[in-house]
């Protein structure tokens, strides 16, 4: 029997929403909504991991954040960095689970697109086997490409995240054609010992498609999470994800 795939659960948004009116005041004592709240929650809804972006510009995830959820939370801790010396040094600290190697870009909303990780091959390859050898498996946030696939295998990451943002936002035939450019990247990956993560942009109604993509361990999905939360509050929200990531074939 294959084993389930796993939900990530990403917290970044109920920081956006903290740091929307208490980013001078964190300290105070009313600051909510509260981000380890928000963790626990999430996992007794079912995430398997907490997956938080402690970005350079700190626009919602915080320093004492980090070291706040490695401390408190049961589940897995997946850290999201660009690679720099400073947040390197955090996640050598803090010591997350998983990192993730995200590209940023000070003027993007959010994340827009996967890690050159053929451009930065030997800086990533450092810092991979600086977090490996402290105990953190190091994924990275990739497009569908299958150079850049295998450029991760050759740094030494043990996982790829699979950037599923072009296919959350195409239709029809373009949607049809960057699946297929998952999939094989998807049956690269896998053949060369990675382990097949994806996300970004995902949500309930285009998920299913999703299921075409072989190999897939875990999906990373937060704004989807937190934008119904609003609705419906956060365990159904990850009840109503969990409920159609059960009938995914391939994991």
């Amino acid at each position: 029997m294959n084993p389930p795939l796993l939900l990530g659960v990403n917290i970044d948004h109920v920081a956006t929403l903290r740091q929307a009116r208490y980013r001078t005041m964190l300290g105070a004592h009313n600051v909510e909504p509260s981000i380890l709240e928000a963790a626990h929650l999430a996992e007794a809804s079912g995430a398997s991991s907490i997956t938080v972006h402690l970005r350079a510009d700190r626009r919602h995830i915080v320093d004492a954040d980090i070291y706040l959820l490695r401390k408190e939370i049961g589940t897995k801790m997946n850290l999201e960095m660009g690679n720099t010396a400073e947040i390197l040094g955090i996640a050598l600290e803090v010591k997350p689970d998983f990192v993730c190697m995200v590209p940023e870009n000070r003027e993007e909303v959010t994340t827009e697109g996967g890690l050159d990780v053929i451009g930065q091959k030997e800086a990533l390859r450092s810092s991979v086997a600086q977090l490996e050898a402290n105990g953190t498996r190091v994924s990275m946030f990739i497009d569908p490409d299958l150079d850049q696939v295998r450029a991760s295998a050759e740094i030494g990451a043990s996982m790829i995240e699979l950037h599923t943002g072009t296919f959350a936002n195409e239709q029809g035939e373009k949607r049809a054609h960057e699946t297929a450019r998952l999939i094989a990247a998807a049956k690269l990956g896998h053949s060369l010992g990675l382990q097949i993560n994806a996300g970004h942009g995902l949500t309930t109604k285009n998920l299913p498609e999703l299921f075409s993509v072989p190999h897939l361990a875990e999906l990373n999905i937060g704004h989807s999470i937190v934008a119904r939360s609003v609705f419906v509050g956060m365990r159904q929200a990850i009840a109503e994800f969990l409920a159609i990531m059960a009938q995914y074939p391939h994991a």
